[in-house]
């Protein structure tokens, strides 16, 4: 089936591309890519092709910084337990196999807690607190969660327990009353960078504290494969310091990977040079699994593992998740689709809500992505859970999801998230009610071009512009992800040299050219049917992306299709 897709065109001040161009004497459309991620100068283009760990910013920058490390070195002075509390998804279990893993060779009198997320849900819980004082622990230190828990903040108070928020959410009007809360996205906090995530406002917590008590940076930096793998798969933008944290952590999975990783790479039989998109797609997924299916801890436990054969073990029961998130990802995503192919109504609306009180807890937010993928409009999945309507929701580029829920929260227990993303929880009478509600805003207020999915196009090149030189300058701009997303390309009126074909699996094999020039090979996953438009023998212009394809030990040059009008 053949998707309308709108190409969005990227402008850049010619004026910064033609200075930019003198000073790094490059292709002029690689200095466009550039002053589109807004590398404008010489010095700017320096740091952002060398990155290196000393551009990494002072973390006593942050916030509370210095209240959070003088917390932990009395906690440990006076020998008090700690416990390292996270969420149960990749970010928050990785920020917590980072500050845990970091802190028992320090200290020996701490643990870690991941939330369940049927019994507990998301962030801080009072059964949390509860734990932490049957322990005896005086201290929490809290990961990716935390920056709204003004009322469990002040239960665990009345219970002796102090807590360091490390989060990076968008804080209310006033900040939670902790011991320390580290949070760049506070109003009053000056660090230079507020898009970290929260595994990342954790490597800076264990950064501060070997900074102050004089101990090698390499006992953190070592632990930046984490970092990456949160970045990757919590979507942030990997640009500034993230991208630092990224392509360090990339490298550390590749030639020093923590002993849960290299078992989850020989239980995948992963033997190549793993990127950025492995993490988001490979690593990452096997790691929110246990959360999603299990519990959250089972992550953990296979992070921190430092005995291979040990992880290896702990590796089958997390791919075993993986498999089982897979099946019921799978399912309800064909049973969603059918609801919707069966109700006509339900296809000419510009929002999709959709309930079935079996579908599984674990997999709704996943289960709403695939359904954007298709039908591209605001999507809410909701299921059954302790007597209520529990639903995630997914958004389209450019459409607030949380201000349209936010209007109609009068029908709602309670909801949270961010623009694109949103949880929610309704009394079951009132999804009616709800889906009706949300579809009228939805309708109010997305423009008719939202409906249509976009592909934002870096720059207009000829087939002879690409060569070795390109490309290797284009591969240095990575890791990609938001932000910094891998260059979109757009040639015009190329042909088909006759030998494009589609392969198994509905996938077109290109072979074209452009004024008798050398063909150029590409690859259109999922795309076979596109070759109808090939085959009317006209030309016809392609949207792509450049990637290297090795095999045999050979690397070439290929094209990745993402349209073709």
């Amino acid at each position: 089936m053949l998707t309308e897709k709108r190409w969005t065109n990227l402008e850049a001040d010619e004026s910064e591309v033609l200075e930019l161009q003198k000073q790094l004497n490059i292709h002029p459309i690689l200095c466009k890519l550039l002053v589109l991620r807004n590398i404008k100068t010489f010095e700017q283009a320096k740091a952002f092709f060398r990155p290196s760990l000393e551009q990494l910013h002072d973390p006593f920058l942050m916030k509370d910084m210095d209240k959070a490390i003088d917390r932990i070195e009395k906690a440990i002075t006076q020998q008090e337990k700690i416990l390292i509390y996270g969420d149960y998804d990749v970010d928050g279990t990785t920020a917590v196999s980072v500050v845990y893993s970091f802190f028992r060779n320090v200290y020996g009198s701490i643990q870690y807690y991941i939330p369940d997320r049927y019994t507990e849900g998301y962030g801080i819980s009072f059964q949390g607190i509860d734990y932490a004082s049957e322990e005896n622990v005086t201290l929490i230190i809290a990961l990716d969660c935390g920056i709204k828990a003004h009322d469990k903040i002040n239960y665990a108070k009345q219970k002796g327990i102090d807590f360091i928020i490390c989060d990076h959410h968008l804080p209310d009007e006033t900040i939670p009353n902790a011991a320390a809360v580290l949070d760049p996205k506070r109003k009053d906090c000056t660090y230079p960078f507020d898009e970290l995530s929260g595994c990342g406002i954790g490597f800076k917590l264990i950064q501060a504290y070997a900074i102050k008590n004089g101990i090698a940076l390499e006992n953190v930096y070592k632990h930046l494969d984490l970092v990456a793998t949160s970045i990757a798969s919590d979507l942030v933008p990997i640009n500034g310091e993230n991208r630092i944290l990224a392509k360090f952590g990339v490298d550390i999975v590749n030639k020093q990977p923590r002993a849960g990783f290299k078992a989850l790479m020989s239980e995948l039989k992963l033997t190549r040079v793993l990127d950025i998109n492995d993490l988001v797609f490979i690593i990452g997924p096997r790691i929110n699994a246990a959360g999603r299916i299990a519990h959250g801890s089972e992550a953990v436990t296979l992070l921190v593992e430092e005995d291979y054969d040990i992880a290896l073990e702990k590796t089958k029961k997390v791919q075993q998740n993986n498999t089982d998130r897979k099946s019921l990802d799978k399912d309800i995503t064909e049973e969603a689709f059918a609801l919707i192919n069966e109700n006509e109504k339900l296809q000419q609306k510009k929002s999709t809500v959709l309930y079935q009180e079996h579908w599984h807890k674990g997999v709704i937010g996943i289960v709403a992505s695939r359904l954007i993928e298709k039908y591209h409009r605001p999507t809410i999945i909701l299921t059954e859970s302790n007597g209520k309507a529990v639903g995630s929701g997914r958004s389209v580029p450019g459409f607030d999801l949380h201000d349209a829920i936010d209007a109609c929260s009068n029908l709602l227990v309670q909801f949270g998230g961010h623009k694109y993303a949103a949880g929610m929880t309704i009394e079951l009478d009132k999804i009616e009610e709800f889906t009706a509600a949300f579809d009228k805003i939805v309708s109010e207020r997305i423009l008719d071009e939202q409906l249509i999915p976009q592909i934002e196009i870096d720059a207009e090149i000829e087939l002879t512009d690409i060569n070795e030189k390109f490309f290797n300058i284009v591969e240095q701009m990575a890791p990609f992800g938001p932000g910094n997303m891998r260059p979109s390309f757009v040639t015009k009126d190329v042909y088909d040299t006759g030998y494009s074909k589609v392969l198994n699996g509905n996938h077109l094999k290109l072979n074209i050219l452009k004024d008798g020039q050398n063909p150029k090979n590409g690859i259109g996953f999922g795309m076979g049917d596109y070759m109808q438009l090939m085959e009317q023998k006209d030309t016809f212009n392609i949207c792509y992306q450049l990637y290297a394809n090795v095999w045999n030990g050979q690397t070439k040059i290929e094209f990745r299709l993402k349209d073709l009008k």
